[in-house]
């Protein structure tokens, strides 16, 4: 499944907020520095879908606060 994940670096508390269909806003407590937001984030996604982290991958966005995910079984 492909989602759509906006990225909140520097957040207070760490979460996933449902926005779309496919369409998430996860926020981080980590900074967006040395790929530390994209990697936590990813990490956070993993728990909420309950799957392994080398199970979700990311496809575009790297450098962007929005990215596309895809997230295996």
């Amino acid at each position: 499944m492909r989602i759509e994940v906006r990225v909140i670096p520097r957040a207070r508390r760490e979460g996933i907020e449902q926005l779309g269909d496919a369409t998430y806003k996860v926020k981080v407590t980590v900074p967006a520095a040395g790929n530390r937001a994209n990697e936590r984030a990813l990490a956070v996604l993993s728990e909420h879908f309950g799957v392994p982290r080398r199970s979700i991958t990311m496809v575009r966005g790297h450098r962007g606060r929005v990215k596309i995910i895809d997230v295996r079984p």
